[in-house]
């Protein structure tokens, strides 16, 4: 039985075919048109429509590289529904490897956007009303922000069954349960009724080949598991679901010397790491203050007092 006609961005996508089709943002001001780049993968079969996205902050490269490493794979390539990958979302950042827009906005805050505001506002409104209302599933790729490592994880908000099941899918180390926070664009995507996973792992300006291939081979699980491509799904180990969480902040300023690693099961008072100064008279350590897992850590090797140090999981 064929596909109903698909259209996106204002062209119609043939079955069985490659299509790249580019969402125009704005120019350079040096008049040079600037394009993302919208590969969509229509198979000859109905099915859902899986959207693949990454860099939506433009130095979370390690989201790129995923997406990319699905394309080299052919893994977007389905035998039901359609695959459309955006592997660098937010093109402006990733030119000059930042995280916001040229505005100094970020453009995971503005959505669902606006037609005539910023330029950030402008840009999420164009993915709002063109590419978003035509998926059904949609896993969003992120890492750390600055200097701060995340463990490869499954963010979902309680209470979503749908995203919970997905998330078991992926079969990630971690499944964080997180709120949706507003203007966010899994918020946004959530308030359409789209199913939405966002997966965290590394952290900025970085290509980690383990979190490469953990977004790969879970992304992999979700797409056999949807039906669009054949295959066994993988498990590894169950993974640990963080329901409370907090942060351990820097007591002092000084250098920062990590002694855990991440993803690791503490128990309370475990000395994670030292803070001390240049000159060799102060030495404070950093104790977990609770039994938990480890699932970010900061690897700045200078901190302030009240940096977020260490992200650990309040055990119940």
């Amino acid at each position: 039985m064929s596909n109903k006609p698909f259209i996106l961005l204002g062209k119609e996508i043939p079955e069985g075919k490659r299509t790249v089709i580019d969402l125009k943002i704005a120019k350079l001001h040096t008049r040079t048109t600037v394009n993302v780049p919208v590969i969509i993968e229509r198979s000859n079969n109905p099915g859902p429509v899986v959207l693949l996205l990454a860099g939506i902050h433009g130095d979370e490269t390690n989201g790129v590289g995923i997406v990319r490493e699905i394309i080299n794979l052919k893994i977007n390539k389905p035998n039901n529904g359609t695959i459309i990958c955006i592997p660098v979302f937010n093109i402006f950042g990733y030119l000059v490897e930042t995280r916001e827009f040229p505005d100094g906005r970020d453009l995971n805050r503005m959505f669902p956007g606006t037609v005539n505001g910023s330029l950030a506002s402008q840009f999420a409104y164009q993915f709002t009303e063109k590419i978003a209302p035509f998926v059904d599933y949609v896993i969003d790729y992120h890492t750390g922000g600055g200097k701060r490592d995340n463990i490869a994880q499954i963010r979902c908000s309680f209470g979503d069954e749908k995203a919970l099941e997905l998330a078991k899918v992926f079969n990630p180390p971690m499944i964080v349960f997180s709120k949706n926070i507003p203007k966010s664009l899994r918020y946004m995507l959530h308030q359409m009724g789209k199913t939405v996973l966002l997966f965290e792992g590394g952290k900025a300006n970085e290509l980690s080949p383990t979190i490469i291939n953990e977004g790969v081979n879970g992304t992999r699980n979700i797409l056999i598991h949807l039906g669009l491509i054949a295959g066994e799904i993988t498990v590894k180990a169950p993974p640990v679901f963080v329901k409370k969480a907090k942060w351990i902040r820097a007591s002092d300023s000084g250098m920062f010397k990590n002694g855990i690693t991440n993803g690791s099961y503490v128990k309370k008072r475990t000395v994670l790491g030292v803070i001390q100064d240049p000159f060799g008279d102060f030495k404070k350590k950093v104790y977990a203050p609770c039994n938990g897992h480890i699932f970010c850590i900061n690897k700045a090797p200078i901190v302030n007092k009240g940096d977020a140090l260490f992200h650990l999981s309040i055990e119940e």
